[in-house]
C-alpha cells in the first residue's frame, strides 16, 4: 500500500500513518457503496418499497450534513485519533446491525447510527492529514483521500451485488469486518497528529443561515446548479434498483456490474476528459450541453427496453452526467478568487443537500408510478439547462454580477 505514495512524498513513517487512512476510507466508502445495489432487494423483503428506500437513503446523508462538521470540531479538542476510532468502530457496529435487523426500524436506526459516526471518518481524516503534511505535500494527501473514496466506490457495488447472490445479509457482514479491521490499524499503530489541542471544546454544527445567505451573493446561481445536479443523480441511483428489478427483472448481480461501470465511466471523464473539453470550449458550454443531455438520458431510460438499449442509456446518462460536477466546481473556484475554501465549502453543502432531497424524492414518486422518478428527473435537469443558459454569461460569470468579481462570498 505504500506505494501509492511517490518516492520523497513522505517520510516512511508518515506514508505508513497515511496508508492507514488510505486503507479506511477505502473500507468505509467499499461498505457505503456495497449496500447501494443490495438496498433495493433488501427493503422489499421487508414489504416496503420506494418511499421507504428513498427516507432510509436520505437517513445517511441528514445524519453526514448534521454531524460531519460537529465530529470535525471536536477532532481539534480532543485529538484525530479518538474521533476516529469513534467514527469507525461505529461504523462497524451500525453495518452489523444492518445485516441482523429482522425489522423496517431496525434498518433505519442502523442508517441513522452509520450517518452519525461514519460521519466522523471524512473530517478528521482531512484534518489528520492536514497536521501531518507539509504545505507542497498537502495537495498529494488529500487528493490519495479522494482516491481512497473512489476506489470504494468503483469496487463497491459489484462486490455487493455479487456477494448478495448467497445472502442480502453478506456485504453487511463483510462491510463490518473491514471497519473492525480498519479500526484495529488505527487503534495500536496510527499515532495522535494533533500537537496543540483546541483549548475549548467548540461543537460546530451546519450553518443553514450561511447556505442562504450564499444564495443570495454572486455565486448563488452555481450554488443552486450544484444542488441541481447531485439532486439529479442521486434522483437516478436512489431508486435504480426497484426500477431495473421491477421494469427489467435484474438482480443484485445485475444492478451492482451497471453502478460500478457508471463509477469506471465517471473516473474516467473526470480523471481524463473534463479538463481538455473544458480547455478547449469553456465550462460554461460543458455545463449546458451536460445539463440538457442528462435531461434526455433520463427520458432516454424511460424508453429502453432491451439489456442493450439500458447499458447504452445508462452510459449515455453517466457520460453527461460525470462533466457537470468539475465543471461547476471549477467556475466556483474561478469565480471566488478571494475566499475558494469558503466557496468550495458551501459548494459540498449545497451538493450534500441534493443528495438528501433526490433519493426522497425518487422513492415517493416510484410509489406513485414507475417512470414518474425518471420524468421528473429529465425535468429538473432542463430547469438546470434553462438556468445555465440563461443566467451565466460566456465569460463563465453570472449575469448581473460581473461587477463582484475578486469578492468572497458574502
Amino acid at each position: 500500500m505504500l506505494g501509492i505514495f511517490p518516492e520523497g512524498f513522505l517520510m516512511p513513517s508518515n506514508r505508513r500513518n497515511l496508508s492507514i487512512l488510505f486503507f479506511t476510507m477505502v473500507v468505509v466508502m467499499l461498505g457505503f457503496g456495497m449496500i447501494i445495489p443490495i438496498m433495493p432487494f433488501y427493503i422489499e423483503s421487508f414489504g416496503a418499497g420506494g418511499s421507504a428506500l428513498g427516507l432510509l437513503m436520505a437517513t445517511y446523508g441528514v445524519m453526514q450534513f448534521l454531524f460531519a462538521p460537529v465530529w470535525g470540531s471536536l477532532s481539534d479538542y480532543y485529538g484525530r485519533k479518538p474521533i476516529l476510532l469513534i467514527g469507525v468502530l461505529g461504523n462497524a457496529l451500525a453495518q452489523i446491525f444492518m445485516g441482523l435487523s429482522t425489522e423496517l426500524w431496525m434498518l433505519f436506526a442502523a442508517r441513522a447510527i452509520a450517518g452519525v459516526l461514519s460521519a466522523a471518518t471524512l473530517p478528521t481524516a482531512m484534518a489528520y492529514i492536514g497536521d501531518s503534511t507539509s504545505r507542497e505535500n498537502r495537495g498529494g494527501g488529500m487528493g490519495m483521500i479522494g482516491a481512497a473514496m473512489g476506489i470504494g466506490m468503483v469496487l463497491g457495488p459489484g462486490l455487493g451485488g455479487w456477494l448478495a447472490g448467497s445472502s442480502l445479509s453478506v456485504p453487511f457482514f463483510l462491510a463490518g469486518a473491514l471497519s473492525f479491521v480498519a479500526f484495529l490499524l488505527i487503534m495500536l499503530i496510527l499515532p495522535e497528529s494533533l500537537q496543540e489541542k483546541a483549548a475549548t471544546r467548540q461543537i460546530t454544527g451546519p450553518q443553514l443561515s450561511v447556505l442562504w445567505q450564499a444564495l443570495l451573493g454572486p455565486l448563488g446561481i452555481l450554488f443552486i446548479l450544484s444542488f441541481l445536479l447531485a439532486f439529479g443523480l442521486t434522483n437516478f441511483e436512489g431508486v435504480f434498483g426497484l426500477y431495473a428489478s421491477r421494469k427489467y427483472g435484474y438482480g443484485p448481480q445485475d444492478v451492482g456490474t451497471i453502478l460500478t461501470m457508471i463509477g469506471v465511466i465517471s473516473a474516467i471523464i473526470q480523471g481524463f476528459l473534463i479538463g481538455p473539453l473544458t480547455r478547449r470550449y469553456g465550462e460554461v458550454i460543458i455545463i449546458r450541453l451536460a445539463f440538457l443531455n442528462t435531461a434526455i438520458g433520463f427520458i432516454l431510460m424511460i424508453l429502453a427496453q432491451t439489456n442493450l438499449q439500458v447499458w447504452l442509456t445508462v452510459c449515455y446518462f453517466v457520460i453527461s452526467h460525470a462533466m457537470l460536477t468539475p465543471s461547476v466546481s471549477s467556475l466556483i473556484s474561478k469565480r471566488a478568487t478571494g475566499g475558494q475554501g469558503i466557496a468550495m465549502g458551501l459548494n459540498n453543502s449545497f451538493m450534500s443537500l441534493g443528495r438528501i432531497v433526490g433519493p426522497v424524492w425518487a422513492g415517493f414518486a416510484f410509489d406513485s408510478g414507475i417512470n414518474l422518478p425518471y420524468l421528473t428527473g429529465g425535468v429538473i435537469m432542463l430547469v438546470g439547462f434553462y438556468i445555465s443558459a440563461t443566467k451565466l454569461s460566456q465569460s463563465g460569470e453570472p449575469r448581473g454580477v460581473e461587477e463582484a468579481q475578486g469578492q468572497v462570498v458574502q
